[in-house]
């Protein structure tokens, strides 16, 4: 038998949330998705002003982080190392920094990305409040 933790919707919508007001009041207008354990979405919104392809980039970033149980951004520098990497040709994998896995301990229970302020450091950091805020939750 497997025993494992889930995220709850209620806690991924905290943290979409969270990422989103967090880029707002940067001055940013980003979209944020928060993916379980296997992938799935769990919450996807739509930041107020945003690009209709913020959508899909924090989806991706946030499958991403999931998948490799990393921030989305350590891909990019895998394939700087090398370039002929297949897992970007991957179905839903994008190399962009912006989305970052959400951990119970050392299992990673899902992962969270947002898309649309100028850098991915700077959804990264959205996305880092939101998954800060439910810190005390994910035990």
């Amino acid at each position: 038998m497997l025993n494992h933790k889930d995220l709850s919707a209620s806690i991924a919508i905290t943290i979409a949330q969270t990422a989103i007001e967090t880029c707002k009041a940067n001055g940013y207008a980003v979209s944020a998705t928060v993916v379980g354990r296997n992938g799935e979405i769990i919450v996807q919104v739509r930041g107020d002003n945003t690009g209709p392809h913020t959508l899909e980039n924090s989806m991706r970033k946030a499958y991403t982080a999931r998948t490799f149980r990393s921030p989305s951004g350590a891909l990019v520098e895998r394939l700087k190392a090398d370039p002929t990497l297949g897992l970007i040709h991957l179905t839903n994998v994008i190399a962009n920094q912006g989305a970052l896995p959400i951990k119970v301990g050392d299992e990673v229970i899902g992962a969270a990305g947002a898309s649309g302020a100028p850098g991915g450091e700077k959804d990264e950091a959205c996305v880092k409040a939101g998954i800060d805020k439910v810190a005390d939750q994910l035990k």
